[in-house]
């Protein structure tokens, strides 16, 4: 399926795909990629990388900070809850317990705090990596379906500043991409 083309009548480039052998060939690259200051790219791998990340210079994920809110949240809802229940709501003394005792109230902030914990770290998740997202150019490029299989591949977007399509390609070469191909929008 051929893309829609621009005013030039050619095919818009979204990027350049470059397929490698191997988890470490496309580490190899990535280190390459991020030394060369490209801003606008990715790996795309069928399984986690170690060490991936550091060879593409990303920062630490901001998700520990949603999931550490949520459980706070969670935590204080359930204080305040079971506060308010036991305490105010409908005070029934029990085996001569306070009414505030925090024992019994132990397991319903443990799992409240987990409940809260989880579903920020699902919304962190979907803030941080901009999803839903309905389309992206990469899934309409045949060889890029086998980076979800059993092939390992670094895509650079045409709308990094630095991008020159005959040195990026050049750069991927060198780092030993066995091919390169375009990626159209």
């Amino acid at each position: 399926m051929a893309s829609a083309p621009d005013q030039t009548g050619a095919a818009a480039l979204w990027g350049l795909a470059a397929e490698f052998s191997d988890p470490a060939a496309v580490s190899h690259a990535a280190e390459a990629v991020r030394d060369a200051g490209y801003t606008r790219w990715d790996v795309l791998a069928p399984f986690p990388i170690h060490g991936i990340d550091k060879a593409m210079g990303l920062k630490p994920s901001r998700v520990s900070f949603f999931v550490g809110f949520g459980a706070f949240l969670g935590l204080t809802s359930a204080i305040l809850m079971q506060g308010w229940m036991g305490g105010i709501d409908y005070k029934i003394i029990v085996g001569g317990k306070p009414l505030l005792a925090w024992e019994q109230s132990m397991p319903i902030m443990f799992e409240l705090s987990i409940l809260f914990g989880g579903i920020a770290a699902i919304l962190g998740m979907f803030l941080t990596n901009g999803l839903p997202m309905w389309y992206h150019p990469v899934l309409k490029t045949p060889a890029l379906s086998r980076a979800s299989d059993d092939k390992f591949f670094v895509v650079i977007e045409s709308a990094d500043p630095k991008f020159d399509r005959a040195g990026v390609e050049a750069m991927l070469r060198g780092a030993g991409a066995l091919n390169v191909e375009e990626v159209e929008r």
